[in-house]
């Protein structure tokens, strides 16, 4: 029971953070350190501007000193973390192995926003979603051997992408990405989860193709955050 009341109450918060993530890394603000503040006026915000989610309603997504409007990102993290958080503990399990399946999936959803946002996956971040899922590994081994397998496979197609093209296709941090998921999903179920993964690039390409910033064959995609995507739903579905 306190492991799930913790898990509930921590989703919120945990997207808040994620929050942090996206908004300070591309402008290479400390995400620990530096105080929270309104990105229009700068003044420093209070506690009670730091309330997941009620916050955003109470002041009605405005800034309460300037009445700048609230990024809606901001809200939509805090709401899916908590979401994330209601599904591991719906899922069940020992109480760590819900703890370990909850932030499994809150490292998930903060690689996804990040490489989203600015095409990046932070090296802390992936190597926290791979030690998770090692310790919430049902058999070591497996998962050892879908994590390299994950992470040769795509270094593999990364340097034959550059050869045949002469420019980079897949960064650094999409191998290293695959060290997590290869071992969430092991050797089997990697081909579903890339194959889920490209479907998702590929809708993401359909509707950016209708916006009006039409699509190019140079046009960057944040096939990290359809990655991240394919692994959670194959969670979801029950075969990981």
């Amino acid at each position: 029971m306190a492991v799930t009341f913790f898990v509930l109450a921590l989703g919120p918060f945990v997207g808040s953070f994620v929050g942090v993530l996206v908004d300070r890394l591309p402008l290479g603000r400390d995400v620990v350190v530096d105080p929270s503040a309104c990105g229009s006026c700068g003044t420093r915000l209070r506690w009670r501007d730091l309330i997941p989610v009620l916050s955003f309603a109470l002041a009605r997504g405005r800034c309460r000193h300037c009445g700048a409007p609230i990024a809606p990102h901001l809200l939509y993290l805090e709401i899916l973390a908590a979401g994330l958080g209601l599904l591991a503990v719906l899922a069940g399990g020992a109480p760590a192995y819900v703890l370990l399946t909850a932030v499994m999936l809150w490292l998930l959803l903060a690689l996804a926003a990040c490489d989203l946002a600015m095409f990046r996956l932070p090296d802390v971040l992936t190597a926290a979603l791979a030690g998770v899922v090692l310790l919430r590994a049902p058999d070591l081994g497996a998962a050892l051997w879908g994590g390299a397998a994950g992470m040769a496979a795509f270094f593999a197609l990364r340097h034959v992408y550059a050869r045949a093209r002469g420019r980079e296709g897949l960064g650094l941090g999409d191998v290293k990405l695959m060290a997590g998921l290869g071992a969430l999903t092991g050797v089997a179920l990697l081909p579903h989860l890339v194959l889920g993964a490209a479907l998702l690039a590929l809708a993401g390409a359909l509707v950016m193709h209708r916006s009006p910033q039409r699509l190019s064959g140079r046009t960057p995609l944040p096939f990290g955050t359809a990655l991240c995507a394919s692994a959670a739903g194959l969670w979801l579905w029950g075969v990981v």
